[in-house]
Order: C-alpha cells, then sequence, then structure tokens
C-alpha cells in the first residue's frame, strides 16, 4: 500500500489549547519574543524539540509501574545496563538523567584550557559543556554540509581530511577525543554514513585518540544507513547500529530522543581508568552509579524504548512523516535542507527571508511568525544559537547557517496536524515580505537562546 500509516494505536489523549492570533501576540510580547518563554498550554502544535518530547508506550507505562526503587544495584539498572550494552557493545555503562549530564561529566574529566573536542558539528548543549571546561569546540562538516540545497545520502559527515589535518596543527595531546553526532542534529539532522565513522576512527587510531558518538539519534542514522549505503539493505537496524558502535571507544545519549522517554541519559565507555573518574563526579552530581539521578522506573522505561525503537515498521514511519512535511512545504516554494532529516525538517531562513541579515536574526522572525499565525511553536538554529561576538569589535559572527528547526515529537502529531502545520508555514511564506527583523535586549553568557529577550525592529 502507498499510504504509510501510523505503527500504533492511540490510548490516551491530551486536549490542546486554540487561541486567536491576538492572544498569541500578548503571549509573544509578554515572552519577551523568546518562544522558549511561552506557556506550553499555549502552544497549539509544539516543534520545539523531540527531545523529552515522546508519547511512551504501554509496555513503558507498565515498566514505569515495575521500577525497582532500591537505591543501589536495582534489578532496573540491570536491566537498563544490559540492553544498553547489548546495542553499545561498551564495557561500562553510566546513567544520567539527560544528555548534558553525561557531556558535563565526561568534558570534565577530558576537557580543560588548551584541549579541543573535533565533531561533525556540536550541538548547543554540547559545545557549551565542551566550552564551560575552558576547551574548544571545534566543527569540521563536510563540504557538501553546509549547502542546504544540495541533495546527498549523507550531509551529516565529518570532514575525514580536515580532521587529520587540524590534530596534526594542534597536536595529538591536545585532543582528547573525537567525537561525531549521530544524527547530525545542527546540520539539518541529517545522517552520517557507516563509510566515514570508519574512516574518522582510522584517524583516531593513527593518532590514539578516542572516538565518541554523540548517539541521541541513534536508531534514525542506523535506518538511513540501511536505507541509503551499499552493503546494508539485508541488514537489520540493530545490527547496523552495533556495528556504528563498534567503531566507538565511547558515547554519550541523551535518551530523551531515540529512547522515546521524557527523561533520561548514559555515557558509555571502555575506558576503566575513565569510566571511574566519570563515576565519581557522577556520585557528586547525579547519585549513586545504579541510578544516576534517575528513578528506577525511569530506567525501566529507558531500556524499554531502547528495544522499541530499533523497531523497522516504527522506523519507516518516523522518516517518512517528517519528509511527508517536508514535501508539502517544498512544493509551495519553501526552502529547506536537502534532503529532509529523520526528527526534523529545517527551513533555510537566509533563503526564506533573504532580505534580513544575521544580524538581525532572520530565523527568529520566522520563529516567531509562525507562532502568531497559527500557533506552531519552533526553534531558530542560527545566529541567535550559535552566533558570537567579536571579542574587538562586538560585532556579530553568524554560523554557516540560518535555520528554523521544526522537530517532530515521536508518536504524539497525527497527519491532520502535519498537514496543519504546512498550512501554517505556506501561509507565512506568501506573507514573507512582511516579516522584520529582531534585536536581542537581553541575554545570559553561554546558551543565550533558551532565556534571552528580543524586540522587533520597526
Amino acid at each position: 500500500m502507498k499510504t504509510i500509516i501510523e505503527p500504533f494505536k492511540i490510548k490516551s489523549v491530551e486536549p490542546i489549547k486554540f487561541t486567536t492570533r491576538g492572544e498569541r501576540e500578548d503571549i509573544l510580547k509578554k515572552a519577551g519574543y523568546n518562544v522558549f518563554m511561552i506557556p506550553a498550554e499555549d502552544v497549539l502544535i509544539d516543534l520545539l524539540t523531540d527531545s523529552g518530547t515522546s508519547a511512551m508506550s504501554a509496555k513503558q507505562w507498565s515498566g514505569i509501574m515495575d521500577g525497582d526503587e532500591s537505591y543501589a544495584g536495582s534489578k532496573s539498572f540491570y536491566r537498563f545496563e544490559k540492553t544498553v550494552r547489548n546495542i553499545t557493545g561498551h564495557k561500562f555503562i553510566i546513567p544520567t538523567h539527560q544528555g548534558r549530564a553525561a557531556e558535563k561529566i565526561l568534558f570534565s574529566n577530558v576537557g580543560g584550557k588548551g584541549k579541543y573536542i573535533p565533531n561533525n558539528t556540536h550541538f548547543d548543549t554540547t559545545r557549551a559543556n565542551v566550552e564551560f571546561t575552558g576547551a574548544e569546540a571545534v566543527d569540521l562538516l563536510n563540504e557538501v554540509g553546509k549547502h542546504p540545497e544540495i541533495k546527498a545520502d549523507f550531509k551529516g559527515d565529518m570532514d575525514v581530511d580536515a580532521l587529520d589535518a587540524f590534530i596534526q596543527k594542534v597536536g595529538k595531546e591536545n585532543v582528547p577525543l573525537v567525537m561525531i553526532t549521530v544524527t547530525n542534529n545542527s546540520g539539518g539532522g541529517q545522517p552520517v554514513s557507516m563509510k566515514n565513522i570508519r574512516e574518522v576512527k582510522e584517524v583516531c587510531k593513527k593518532y590514539d585518540i578516542p572516538l565518541f558518538l554523540d548517539a541521541c539519534r541513534f536508531a534514525e542514522n542506523a535506518y538511513f544507513i540501511k536505507l541509503r549505503e551499499e552493503g546494508y539493505k539485508d541488514k537489520s537496524v540493530l545490527e547496523i547500529a552495533q556495528e556504528m558502535f563498534s567503531y566507538a571507544d565511547g558515547a554519550t545519549m541523551s535518551a530523551k530522543k531515540d529512547a522515546l522517554v521524557n527523561i533520561g541519559g548514559f555515557l558509555s565507555m571502555n575506558d576503566e581508568e575513565l569510566a571511574t573518574k566519570c563515576r565519581n563526579l557522577l556520585i557528586v552530581t547525579e547519585g549513586f552509579p545504579t541510578y544516576g539521578g534517575l528513578a528506577g522506573r525511569d530506567l525501566e522505561a529507558v531500556a524499554q524504548g531502547l528495544e522499541e525503537v530499533l523497531d523497522e515498521n516504527y522506523l519507516h514511519y518516523r522518516i517518512r512523516s517528517t519528509a511527508y512535511l517536508a514535501e508539502k512545504i517544498t512544493a509551495a516554494g519553501i526552502p529547506i535542507i536537502e534532503p529532509p532529516g529523520g526528527h526534523a525538517v529545517y527551513i533555510d531562513a537566509k533563503r526564506f527571508l533573504p532580505n534580513v541579515p544575521p544580524h538581525e536574526y532572520p530565523g527568529q522572525s520566522i520563529v516567531c511568525e509562525i507562532y502568531l499565525e497559527g500557533g506552531v511553536r519552533g526553534v531558530e538554529i542560527g545566529s541567535v544559537m550559535f552566533g558570537k561576538y567579536d571579542e574587538k569589535t562586538g560585532e556579530l559572527i553568524p554560523p554557516p547557517m540560518e535555520l528554523v528547526r521544526l522537530a517532530i515529537p515521536r508518536r504524539v502529531y497525527t497527519q491532520s496536524h502535519i498537514d496543519y502545520v504546512a498550512e501554517v508555514l505556506i501561509e507565512t511564506y506568501k506573507n514573507r515580505d512582511k516579516l522584520r527583523g529582531y534585536k536581542i535586549i537581553e541575554e545570559a553568557p553561554m546558551l543565550r537562546h533558551f532565556t534571552c529577550k528580543f524586540e522587533p525592529l520597526t
């Protein structure tokens, strides 16, 4: 059949609050024109993030009831550990309350002033946790990944030659690890090929540097490999994921993405000495090593979700439903990162609003307008999130791309919801000549996009 249906039935529902445009104008103004500050009940369709927003399954909810809340050595931890180890193959599994906790623990142990962490593209919390230690986060995305309009199978790949040259430049002793983000979130949710992971691993072996995966969306990445890379179409998603992790010496994961849960994460590795250091810091900041800031019920839900996410019927629906939104809006002329990624559609704000320069934040302008138009909440991934200031002139240094991400929560919205989103986006695009830029009037020194305040330019 041509129609792709949801591979699940709806068992529980949550009402959506409807608002008028006039009401949304007041809400947005009170929020300082920052959609992060809008109360969730005032959002009609929430595409701010796919992190922690999944609908859990009946088996996950039953696992919550079965969770063992023992402080130390709960059976829920051992199920969690067994499941994670089966997928990653890593010796040491450390639970954390979410991905940024895993990042904080890892980079606190390996980072520091004078150190460099190369990645295909760091996402916001990863970059912040690297730079908080005094180390420098370095993005080495392959060239095709920097061009939204070009269609290619694996635009999330790291530039392997650039990695080799960079290590030679700064010295291998100053690169404590190399990281690959799968899928590449900041680069448009684009997948990374198995070939690229192997090639990066070879460079790491050459210089005796560990390779880590930022594995938030490992299952989506594995499914893209199955669909697009030669030699993998007859392998299961689990087998592909296991091969991906086999090239890595460790991983961080926010389970709030591909583990289909609302909270949770882990840090895994093969280095016993580093694992001991990480566990020591875990005890200080998160909790005992067999719960790591999570309740036993959360560990049960993560373990179950990691099994469910590998179901190919689910992944087929997941990838296809994201592509469905992309096809509807590109048919109306809306420019996006091509081809669409797994968890989100990324609007190319530079081409959407060519007359709004980066220092006036074109992505933020689109984000505000789609909320006003239809109560849809997306997020800017451009000069607000990743822009920096020149230390001498104070002028904005923009990132390579100005994007708006529309992240689709897992198992939450139906096709009619997505049709509505497309209608809102198309109407906004028709009226794009009326959109204006914004200026920041208040901001934090790090991760400013979460709390900064804006004013519209007249």
